[in-house]
């Protein structure tokens, strides 16, 4: 079913971030033509873009969706799905609202008081799969944070589906979450619209959201004019495993993630050789019945892999080396493993912390890096929508206590009139 292998093969990392070299050129070219051609003719080519890509021909004036639409969008999903809807944004705003909290703080030295607060940005786009299929979650994912940071405007653009409709999962999430604004249009169209502004749509100040190879693109190409989240690909899933997992629950997991489609990677690193052929059967019998089992079995053939290590120190090293977006650990004693995972989107400890549970309904966030970054970033949060500020206050006394470092640091560097102006305060 999978590839069993040993020694950690070149193949397995060689790719990743930052050693990831693959010629993307002749995408680059293509991109840059269309966000050049956004930003030199706004509207009009938006409206050419979005007839050649989604085979839909609409006006400007029919980019915006409208009230009225959102509304009928509620008689078109069942109420269950609704409330899980704002079950999932409920959670995530709880966990990010303390987040933000824990950035506020004040700091006193001697009669000086300083504040340390964030402000929020003003505008960002959130850019959300859309078309043939419909990703509400994702939405929730990236909007919620920013209206927990207090964003003043938040939009929304996805691709339109059939007759130029968008999906009505995308339409209520997104009410649920207050977005400000829809408009239905994809692609890195989309995403040039974002940066650039056109008659209709708006410039933003952050462009967030996952996409195709074409919007991630398009992300890249912009972020001259406009900041965007961190990378995230196709999804990745790696399971850390002993002698005491279950076989079967680590295979419905690769295959639960192995569904999210194409240059997916799902692989386990395991210190036991039956576990991992165990595995590897399982794989084969969950696949025979599960749904949609030919692109999953794909996806499992092309991106999947089992990985025999002496010990979980070797675990951990690759780990930190593959730097997977999700990790899952299934040991005796998974938390001792905890302080030696650097290298990860997000960490599950225990059989019963699924990835495809936290893809959902855990209250933590699913936009997260892949292709290694997680070596360096972490998962879309509310501190992506906001700006740190420190806010100072000082009495004379306080300033008094640091005259003295102050004119020594000036005269070290040469910049005597910084001493003379804390000097001037004592001298008046």
């Amino acid at each position: 079913m999978v590839k069993i292998i040993r020694n950690e093969p070149p193949w397995l990392t060689e790719h990743r971030w930052p050693n990831a070299s693959a010629d993307t050129t002749a995408i680059e070219n293509k991109v840059r033509g269309i966000v050049d051609d956004v930003q030199r003719r706004g509207d009009i080519a938006l409206v050419e873009y979005t007839e050649q890509f989604d085979a839909v021909k609409l006006t400007p004036a029919e980019f915006k969706v409208t009230k009225e639409e959102i509304l009928e969008a509620y008689n078109l999903v069942n109420s269950e799905t609704v409330e899980a809807l704002r079950g999932v944004r409920d959670r995530l705003a709880v966990n990010e609202t303390k987040r933000l909290k824990g950035l506020e703080f004040t700091t006193t030295f001697k009669g000086v008081t300083i504040r340390h607060e964030t402000r929020p940005l003003r505008r960002v786009g959130c850019y959300v799969p859309g078309g043939k299929a419909a990703y509400p979650s994702s939405l929730i994912m990236n909007v919620t944070p920013a209206k927990v940071a207090g964003v003043n405007e938040v939009i929304v653009t996805t691709p339109p589906g059939r007759e130029g409709k968008v999906s009505p999962l995308t339409l209520v999430a997104a009410d649920i979450c207050e977005v400000d604004a829809v408009y239905r249009i994809g692609g890195a169209q989309a995403v040039a619209a974002l940066a650039f502004g056109t008659e209709t749509v708006p410039r933003v100040d952050k462009i967030v959201g996952p996409g195709n190879q074409y919007v991630t693109t398009a992300k890249s190409l912009v972020q001259r004019w406009v900041a965007i989240d961190k990378p995230a690909g196709p999804t990745e899933i790696l399971v850390i495993a002993d002698d005491s997992a279950d076989p079967r629950l680590i295979a419905l997991d690769l295959v639960s993630q192995a569904e999210h489609g194409p240059g997916g990677l799902c692989g386990l690193v395991t210190d036991s050789l039956a576990i991992g052929e165990a595995v590897n059967d399982e794989l084969e019998e969950i696949v025979k019945s599960a749904p949609r089992s030919e692109y999953v079995n794909k996806v499992l053939e092309e991106g999947g892999f089992i990985l025999i290590v002496a010990n979980m120190d070797e675990a951990s090293d690759f780990t930190n080396k593959f730097a997977p977006e999700h990790v899952e650990v299934m040991t005796r004693n998974p938390r001792t493993l905890i302080e030696r995972i650097r290298g990860a989107g997000l960490i599950l400890l225990g059989p019963y912390s699924p990835v495809s549970a936290s893809d959902y309904a855990y209250g933590v966030n699913h936009v997260l890096p892949t292709g290694g970054y997680g070596k360096i970033v972490g998962g879309l949060t509310v501190l992506d929508y906001v700006k740190p500020i420190s806010i100072v206050e000082s009495t004379l006394e306080g300033l008094e206590t640091i005259r003295g470092s102050i004119k020594a640091l000036a005269e070290a560097e040469g910049l005597p009139n910084h001493a003379r102006a804390v000097e001037g305060r004592f001298t008046q």
